[in-house]
């Protein structure tokens, strides 16, 4: 190989690794859960409520204690394939956002009902997308799986809920990694404040900010982070929400 080859792949090589993109497959098994319409699915460990008007869909997972990282994957994307299955695999793959969390079922064997039982690397998708890549009746199948970017349209939204003192914000539509791992938080009249993540992907304050308008820095599991300055006006209520700036 040239030289100029060398240097193009270790590039490649960096980028992904900078980005916290897997350029290879990994196995895992998929299973479905949340009926024909997906209504099952609302709500989750991740805290998103209705998949649909939060964006998401029914491109869904919930994922085993291996992959869910204690909710710190909430938000996360991969492509996943059915693989070495050829009487219930279809062709094609999906790409689906982590919602949920798949608890595990340590009365049940690994191989007999307990999938997401550690360590298993277990996918429990919502039925509709399921059914893109696998057969209704196969129930459970082995995949192919990898992470890759979140493409998400319009900016990453901010629900703030809670009360005063106690300021709990949800965040959702994050693209590019799409799983947040730190953000902080500044009033118009307070510098910038941590925030502590809560549940899934609520993140919360206990300063009190009532009346300044909102800024917040929300940094992703690649390192790469986003400021979206003055989301909120100085108005703003508990229970509503806001878009700031994306992830390219």
């Amino acid at each position: 190989m040239s030289l100029t080859g060398f240097l193009l792949v270790g590039l490649l090589c960096l980028i992904s690794y900078v980005h916290g993109y897997d350029v290879g497959w990994n196995n895992a098994h998929a299973t479905f859960y949340g009926g024909g319409d997906a209504s099952g699915t609302m709500g989750g460990a991740c805290g998103y409520g209705n998949l649909y008007s939060q964006g998401y869909g029914t491109n869904t997972a919930a994922l085993s204690t291996a992959l869910f990282n204690n909710g710190f994957s909430c938000g996360a994307c991969f492509e996943i394939k059915c693989v070495n299955d050829p009487k219930w695999c279809l062709s094609g793959s999906i790409v689906v956002t982590a919602t949920n969390f798949c608890p595990p079922n340590n009365a049940l064997p690994n191989n007999a009902g307990g999938w997401c039982n550690p360590p298993q690397q277990h996918f429990d998708l919502s039925q509709p997308v399921f059914q893109q890549i696998a057969q209704y009746r196969s129930g459970i199948v082995p995949v192919a799986y990898r992470r890759v970017p979140c493409q998400k349209r319009g900016g990453i939204r901010f629900t703030i809920n809670g009360h005063s003192y106690f300021n709990l914000v949800l965040i959702t539509n994050v693209g590019g990694a799409g799983d947040v791992h730190a953000v902080s938080i500044k009033g118009s009249k307070t510098g910038w404040q941590p925030m502590s993540r809560n549940w899934g992907q609520n993140w919360q304050s206990n300063s009190y900010l009532d009346g300044q308008s909102l800024s917040f820095q929300v940094t992703a599991s690649d390192g790469r982070t986003v400021i979206s300055n003055n989301v909120a006006p100085a108005g703003w209520s508990f229970g509503q929400t806001f878009s700031g700036g994306q992830f390219p």
